[in-house]
């Protein structure tokens, strides 16, 4: 799905630029959108979104990152923003297409930044493959483990069934899915629901550049088949039991406040885990969303951890 009909060339916000290239990269068959922000020949850094977000969320922070030097490479998860959408989404997937984007860019070694499950996602690949990846930052994208059910044995199966059966009923009528439609402002009402702490006028911004023009109104461009409630197949505690191996340096990032997005991960909880070279960062007064709240800081001290 492209973005036909989307205004984004109207759309503006103070300190926002739109990325200086877009280019498609084929992965496994499904096409990505991928945005760049700096000089061609300048160091790749990989961004890596959250999910129900897309690329030019970060068109605040890239640009930061972009004028230090950086070639700042980012891309739509697929079934968001401009990227195709798929039959079926996973984890695994998601990680495919990554590292699909990352070859695009560059063969040699490099350092990737992700918020939330884009966090998670390096993550979970960088131990798999550490000697693709230089230097990693995490913003608000380390979850940490949760506890297992309580519950016996025999119980679990119950509880699999059940999930089964609420998947296969989504997927059922996931064919027939639309997006409810509207005004721009509409959207960012909505949108503000999950990011109560971002302002009006970001998210109206966002929405500009993130939904399309159907004859109806406007509709997020995000493939409506996509539910909230985990990527899996994956948990929170398969990468949290690995940190403290972790093979490269890491910078993680954290805010104070709760959101619906977030991961409501308290850093003295997740301290213990991170390896005693990892740098620990907490903003005060800050959500999930660190580097819109504060793009400023967050590259200034991204930046210097890069260096």
């Amino acid at each position: 799905m492209g973005a036909e009909g989307s205004s984004t060339d109207q759309a503006s916000f103070p300190g926002a630029r739109a990325p200086d290239r877009r280019r498609e990269v084929d992965a496994g068959g499904v096409r990505l959108s991928v945005y760049e922000w700096g000089d061609e020949a300048a160091p790749p850094v990989m961004l890596v979104h959250g999910g129900f977000d897309f690329a030019r969320t970060y068109d605040a922070f890239a640009p930061r990152i972009a004028d230090a030097g950086f070639r700042v490479v980012s891309w739509d998860h697929r079934g968001h923003g401009d990227s195709e959408h798929a039959q079926l989404y996973s984890w695994v997937a998601d990680e495919r297409d990554m590292l699909a984007v990352v070859d695009s860019t560059t063969r040699q070694p490099c350092a990737a930044i992700g918020h939330s499950k884009g966090g998670s996602m390096l993550a979970h690949a960088i131990q798999a493959m550490p000697y693709r990846f230089t230097r990693f930052v995490a913003i608000d994208g380390l979850p940490f483990r949760g506890r297992a059910p309580d519950v016996a044995e025999r119980e679990r199966t119950v509880m699999m069934r059940e999930e089964i059966a609420r998947w296969l009923d989504h997927r059922r009528e996931s064919g027939g899915l639309v997006r409810k439609p509207g005004t721009l402002e509409e959207l960012a009402r909505r949108r503000a629901r999950m990011n109560p702490r971002l302002s009006h006028e970001w998210l109206c911004y966002l929405a500009a550049i993130g939904a399309r023009r159907d004859e109806d109104g406007y509709r997020w461009k995000i493939d409506p088949a996509l539910r909230m409630g985990g990527f899996g197949p994956h948990r929170a505690r398969w990468a949290a039991d690995r940190l403290p191996g972790f093979p490269i340096p890491i910078l993680a990032i954290f805010g104070t406040e709760s959101e619906p997005m977030g991961w409501d991960v308290d850093p003295e909880d997740l301290k213990p885990y991170l390896p005693a070279s990892a740098q620990l960062e907490v903003f005060q007064d800050t959500g999930h969303f660190i580097h819109v709240e504060r793009p400023e800081r967050t590259a200034e001290r991204v930046l210097e951890f890069l260096a």
